[in-house]
């Protein structure tokens, strides 16, 4: 590993390197013509989480070299297939593809292939194709275990006490991280179901009852509100399983607008993932109990010097071999390590690595 490899990977724990971040827009080409061009398509600028990723793919690239084209796809599956097209035909070296529908590339990355351009799924898994070159993300079943952790913790369920109820939501179905993020939480939760500690009143706990399409806050908002007509007219809500900011922030609206955050109706415990500047200020606030950091950054350099070495012959540093079968191929890849973060840790973790600054949190 170089140099800046190893820098990174010895403050990958606590991401403790501040980068310079501006504004992207839909589309941007820039860098040194040295390394060639690689493309990069996110999901969606709607996300905070995506555009920092964008910017910081964009970085590292141009610090070993290359030219960058970036596009988001804007949760619409169609228009990140013609983006990638597009990408194909200008010629680029390799792509580096966060998908939407993990499901809908299979067409396209065959052009990749045939014009043999290599493909790093950023993230999110690419399903159902063999052109993947590999796979750079985090260790997806550990989000879950950290967010059922912080539950288990905080209502006292390994003391004994309960029972309490919870109400469980999952990320978009056509992200093939969901299942991983439910079932790391559900294989902490499920003894404390099965004691009946945890109840969910709805009844909805199956992985297709509790899904939020392109995890869309909105979305996760109207299904808290029927939740709470329907299951909860005379019981509280205790906690919230959520596996993403966006979709606590919906959930939130839909408390507060049953009269949740009072002394006589305090909000429940409500998770998070991504620790997206909204939610750590909902932590610090006093209303989402907790999220999930994962630090960009070090997923940036990781997919960036992947790229290089794919491109120069070179095999990358991977950790995980076996675990991420796309239905096509065991994708092999590097797994970074997720943080929990709440009101008691978030300036040690999260200002003191350099992620937002104080001034930000304010």
């Amino acid at each position: 590993m170089r140099n800046r490899r190893a820098a990174f990977a010895a403050i990958a724990g606590t991401a403790s390197v501040a980068l310079t971040m501006s504004a992207c827009g839909g589309q941007s080409s820039t860098g040194s013509s040295k390394g060639g061009t690689i493309g990069i398509a996110m999901p969606t600028q709607a996300s905070e989480r995506w555009i920092t990723d964008g910017k910081s793919v964009v970085k590292d690239l141009q610090a070993n070299g290359y030219k960058t084209k970036l596009v988001y796809g804007e949760n619409d599956p169609a228009t990140q297939v013609s983006q990638i097209e597009n990408l194909i035909t200008q010629g680029v070296s390799a792509l580096i593809i966060a998908a939407i529908d993990n499901k809908s590339l299979n067409k396209v990355l065959q052009q990749a292939a045939d014009a043999n351009i290599p493909v790093i799924s950023y993230d999110r898994l690419i399903l159902g194709t063999k052109n993947v070159t590999y796979y750079a993300s985090f260790d997806n079943e550990q989000v879950g275990r950290l967010q059922a952790r912080f539950i288990i913790d905080k209502l006292g369920l390994e003391h004994g006490k309960g029972p309490f109820n919870i109400e469980l939501f999952a990320g978009s179905s056509d992200d093939n991280n969901t299942k991983y993020f439910f079932s790391g939480a559900l294989h902490l939760l499920q003894p404390f179901l099965d004691s009946r500690q945890l109840v969910v009143r709805s009844g909805e706990t199956a992985l297709n009852q509790v899904t939020t399409l392109r995890w869309d806050g909105a979305t996760a908002q109207k299904r808290m509100n029927n939740i709470l007509a329907t299951s909860y007219r005379t019981k509280t809500v205790d906690a919230v399983l959520s596996p993403y900011d966006g979709i606590s922030i919906g959930v939130l609206a839909a408390l507060r607008s049953n009269d949740y955050g009072s002394l006589s109706k305090p909000l429940p415990v409500i998770t998070g993932q991504d620790a997206e500047l909204a939610s750590v200020k909902s932590i610090i606030a006093g209303q989402q109990a907790q999220t999930v950091y994962k630090d960009s950054r070090l997923l940036a350099d990781v997919a960036a010097n992947m790229v290089d070495d794919v491109l120069n012959k070179r095999k990358p540093q991977l950790n995980d071999t076996r675990t991420y079968d796309n239905g096509a191929k065991v994708v092999p890849a590097y797994l970074l390590q997720p943080i929990s973060v709440d009101k008691t840790n978030y300036d040690s973790v999260l200002v003191a690595g350099g992620y937002y600054t104080d001034a930000e949190l304010k």
